[in-house]
């Protein structure tokens, strides 16, 4: 489970999503998360699963790294998807089920489906960005878009530098997790069988291992930074400049279409089609 977390990982590549603007995939994303959480109903959904798997396609990146990515996410999916289905008022699927302690309803599968999707969908569309963009291109983007902010005396850059090295770290602390669960279990530790407060207790020797590695890397990272002349973004030039190109434009505005038609989609009413669907298993 734990090689399972790609996040913050960079797969190099040549295609026309990884030549993007980090800035205008930065924006696109933003768009994405935002049409997520408004579109409501799965036609919508089953528009935003075309558009990110042509995304993935166009990106060149292989769906088995994408499905890895979603892979941490099922227990916490079939979590939500139980309280949804048992906890819902709706139109029961078993009749006569009304003085049971647990009545699964119709409007408890269909709220399920929708936050799974939503779900997959963040996680997927997230995993991209950070795929196709590398931490530093990714911080110069961050920081340009934050720049305007920097006459409110705001740390754009300072900002844009700490959240790149946490998503640069995530791959190696997980690694280095991996490492130390396999060192203890070839000690005898055992993290696999039992229930789970069984397994989350065994987990806690994992904890102070972690922090210690975790800390003498932030302090080696910080000592490398210092000697080499880094005290923050005033006055530092960059090496490559951002720029923007035709691509961009055109990316950007099929994509904004292609957004907006999907939240045009999820803000329809689809009530007679599903009383009709739920009217038929009455």
């Amino acid at each position: 489970m734990i090689t399972d977390i790609t996040l913050g990982q960079y797969l190099p590549g040549t295609s026309v999503v990884h030549r993007l603007d980090p800035r205008t995939k930065l924006v696109l994303v933003l768009f994405y998360v935002i049409a997520l959480f408004i579109i409501n109903n799965i036609p919508a959904y089953i528009l935003s699963g075309i558009l990110i798997y042509l995304l993935i396609k166009a990106s060149g990146i292989p769906l088995k790294f994408i499905l890895k990515s979603i892979k941490p996410l099922y227990i916490f999916i079939i979590f939500t998807a139980i309280l949804n289905i048992f906890m819902t008022d709706g139109t029961y699927i078993i009749k006569n089920s009304e003085n049971w302690w647990f009545h699964p309803t119709w409007e408890g599968i269909y709220i399920t489906i929708i936050m799974s999707l939503r779900l997959i969908y963040l996680v997927a569309g997230t995993s991209l960005l950070t795929y196709t963009t590398s931490p530093i291109v990714l911080t110069d983007g961050i920081e340009s878009l934050l720049k305007p902010l920097q006459k409110l005396k705001f740390p754009a850059h300072e900002l844009a530098m700490m959240m790149t090295i946490a998503l640069r770290f995530i791959p190696t602390i997980i690694e280095e997790t991996d490492k130390i669960m396999k060192a203890q279990s070839a000690r005898g530790a055992d993290f696999d069988t039992g229930g789970l407060i069984k397994k989350a207790k065994a987990m806690i020797p994992l904890l102070i291992p972690l922090f210690i590695s975790a800390f003498r890397r932030a302090d080696e990272l910080a000592l490398a930074m210092e000697c080499r002349g880094y005290h923050g973004g005033e006055g530092r030039t960059k090496f490559k400049q951002l720029k923007y190109t035709k691509i961009d434009a055109f990316a950007f505005t099929l994509f904004t279409v292609c957004s907006v038609i999907c939240v045009f989609v999820g803000m329809q009413n689809f009530s007679r089609i599903y009383d009709t669907v739920l009217g038929a298993f009455r």
